[in-house]
């Protein structure tokens, strides 16, 4: 694949910072030294996860929003391999492949953006769905479980498609969320990557967990209303008013989700305080996040994970990776025991 970056021995010791008496997550995890077939090298590997970032903010751009979700694979991946490895955190059972780089494209992001700006960049966004597509459904296919990180909320297409593909059946998703995603087919961007998925017959039933009231619309609102395959809740209803328990709709969300092979979806703009394309100084805490993953990591049929829209800056890299490094962790965890 042109865009993929394999992360090599030379990244990890270059990211690794040892310490006399401690053992490190990125000591023990598998890589590849050369990749010749995706779906046959990874086949071979005794591993149960395989982690690879995206590195792209096109998607977001192409929905006018805030670019830098780029930078949300670096800041991860120098963070979780410098966890600590024991019997906790299951390095041995993970595969880092690298990342899809796309930094040659996001010239177009530094642009005023313009009608034809926009086109482009839905354009580019195609492309990058292939790839995503490709990647996902060659890890299923060779029986493990993509992790994916970083990125525009545009790649959860990729990641249905992928896995539908590779279980040759419609998928089923749920998307902790501030925000739909299910916005209208007008080109490929980050706010329709659930509901191009659900016309072309990829996405069955849509859980989304934690909506915000002041930023879905109306119209939208209607739609999720016609449609029985999609259910939410919103966070309002949640952490607000009391009127819906945590717990009950972790549970009613699964009762939705679980008869299929499903996804787990984690924004970022979700998480209160976490810097991302639409931050937010109100939403999930990072606990309440932790629960979610863990809750749904949990069942045999979760079948993906995949954390976007996280945009780091320089002061808040390490957070955001130590963040994302607890969500990646909590799901192994819980898929695993």
């Amino acid at each position: 694949m042109q865009n993929l970056v394999i992360f090599t021995s030379k990244d990890r010791d270059t990211l690794l910072k040892l310490r006399k008496g401690e053992s490190k997550f990125g000591e023990h995890v598998q890589l590849i030294s050369k990749l010749t077939n995706i779906y046959d090298d990874i086949n071979n590997l005794d591993v149960d996860y395989v982690i690879f970032g995206i590195s792209e903010d096109i998607g977001v751009y192409a929905n006018h929003g805030n670019t830098g979700a780029y930078k949300a694979w670096q800041a991860v991946i120098k963070v979780l391999l410098n966890i600590q490895s024991n019997g906790f955190t299951k390095a041995k059972r993970v595969l880092i492949l690298g990342h899809l780089d796309y930094n040659q494209e996001r010239d177009i992001v530094t642009q005023t953006p313009t009608k034809k700006s926009i086109l482009k960049a839905r354009q580019h966004v195609e492309h990058i769905d292939k790839d995503v597509t490709y990647l996902v459904s060659s890890i299923v296919s060779a029986g493990k479980i993509p992790i994916v990180i970083g990125g525009g909320h545009n790649n959860a297409y990729g990641n249905i498609k992928g896995l539908a593909l590779a279980k040759n059946d419609k998928v089923n998703v749920v998307n902790l969320d501030a925000h739909t995603d299910f916005r209208p087919e007008e080109g490929r961007h980050s706010g329709n990557g659930f509901s191009y998925a659900y016309a072309e017959g990829f996405l069955k039933n849509y859980f989304i967990f934690g909506l915000h009231e002041n930023y879905t619309s109306d119209k939208l609102f209607k739609t999720l209303k016609k449609l029985k395959a999609i259910k939410y809740n919103t966070y309002e209803a949640l952490d607000i008013r009391g009127e819906l328990d945590f717990t009950s709709e972790l549970e009613r969300a699964s009762h939705h989700i679980s008869g299929k092979h499903f996804g787990v979806e984690v924004d970022c703009d979700a998480i209160e305080n976490i810097p991302s394309s639409a931050e937010t100084p109100s939403g999930f805490s990072a606990k309440r996040a932790r629960q979610f993953v863990h809750y749904f990591g949990q069942h045999h049929k979760a079948s993906y994970l995949h954390i976007c829209e996280a945009s780091p800056r320089k002061k808040t890299a390490h957070k955001v990776g130590k963040l994302i490094s607890y969500l990646i962790t909590d799901f192994i965890r819980a898929h695993t025991n």
